[in-house]
């Protein structure tokens, strides 16, 4: 990743299994790699597909007592009126961003590119979405919350992403980002972009974790968006 830390190693890749037409960029949690979601893509992998797992920078996180761990931005608290960190998010979005650059450069569009992740992840790929000039093909946003979420204006927003089709998911026994704060982030998602792109599911005793029915519907939200182009 480009940006404040050089010394991120390369992010994890899943290849194609033949010609790459398409791509799914997906940003981890808080405090892990891009490994087990590469590893976890890989189970539902189409083969014209390239999944990228890039591996967020060591930085202190105040949330758990400045201590360092992989975090793509700082965060304090994971309540709706926590403070946020608006330079370190808007930082994060940037290399985000560079790194869609980098996969179109690569000769994939970015209307073949998916952004997903979870949770501090997830909520990374939500704003990158809303705040790019990057045209994508839909967002996967797992357990996840939308930063900086009075930093858009009220109703629709008017970039190239206003019909971008959304895939949210959330166990509704999650103790770290509670469901409440998925259907918050929703209705929000449904007053800025075309609501009819906007799919919320919820899966019972599900806590802050993916199962496999889970991995099933990202796998059919992949399929259906990025469909094999020869």
């Amino acid at each position: 990743m480009c940006g404040n830390n050089m010394s991120a190693p390369l992010p994890a890749i899943v290849p194609a299994a033949r010609k790459a037409t398409a791509a799914v960029i997906f940003l981890h949690g808080l405090g892990d790699t891009g490994h087990g979601w590469s590893e976890a893509l890989a189970g539902i992998k189409s083969p014209h597909v390239k999944y990228i797992c890039p591996h967020a920078p060591v930085m202190p996180v105040s949330l758990n007592m400045n201590m360092s761990m992989p975090s793509w931005f700082d965060i304090t608290g994971l309540s709706p009126d926590s403070q946020e960190d608006e330079a370190g998010i808007k930082q994060a979005a940037e290399n985000v961003k560079a790194l869609i650059d980098q996969e179109v450069k690569n000769g994939i569009p970015s209307n073949r590119i998916i952004l997903g992740g979870f949770s501090q992840g997830g909520a990374l790929s939500l704003y990158t979405a809303l705040t790019t000039h990057q045209k994508l093909a839909g967002v996967v946003a797992l357990s996840c919350w939308l930063p900086l979420r009075a930093s858009f204006p009220q109703g629709p927003i008017s970039g190239v992403n206003k019909d971008i089709p959304v895939l949210q998911c959330h166990g509704d026994c999650d103790p770290l980002v509670p469901v409440m704060f998925g259907s918050l982030t929703v209705e929000k998602l449904k007053s800025m972009i075309n609501p009819a792109n906007v799919t919320f599911k919820t899966y019972s005793g599900m806590m802050h974790s993916s199962s496999l029915e889970e991995m099933m519907d990202v796998k059919q939200f992949i399929d259906k968006h990025l469909p094999p182009v020869d």
